[in-house]
């Protein structure tokens, strides 16, 4: 994701917010894989299915290792995405890896940081949407 436009990153973060208007904006202008990515983080196999087909691995790894998914932590470790996984450890809030994006002024991740967390936090489980 760091190599994104500052601007770019934004407008991912506010697709956690619901706003469909920018999520469409990113689908339709070059930025699949980002709108992908946040459909597969608020919780689209469909979104996941098609960063695996078109080459984004890492962005599943991510996404599950937002989940606590370990062995997709290791993954993004041992293939070469360590900011992937940092990234990771701070949408869990590890205070270390929060202050390793405050330290660095990466002021864009912490609003993504922010944004995904807020998300996760008020979400609420319901089986009746569940698909079969």
């Amino acid at each position: 994701m760091e190599q994104y436009d500052a601007k770019i990153l934004i407008a991912f973060g506010e697709t956690f917010s619901g706003n469909d208007e920018l999520l469409n904006w990113l689908l339709n202008n070059g930025f699949q894989e980002l709108a992908a990515l946040s459909s597969s983080i608020r919780g689209s196999k469909e979104a996941a299915d098609w960063l695996m087909k078109n080459g984004y691995p890492h962005f599943v790894a991510l996404d599950l290792a937002i989940d606590h998914n370990q062995d997709s932590y290791n993954w993004l470790t041992k293939n070469g995405y360590p900011f992937y996984a940092k990234f990771a450890d701070a949408c869990n809030k590890d205070a270390a890896a929060l202050k390793w994006f405050q330290d660095n002024d990466l002021k864009v991740f912490l609003f993504l940081i922010t944004k995904i967390n807020h998300f996760r936090d008020n979400q609420t489980f319901d089986y009746h949407k569940l698909r079969f």
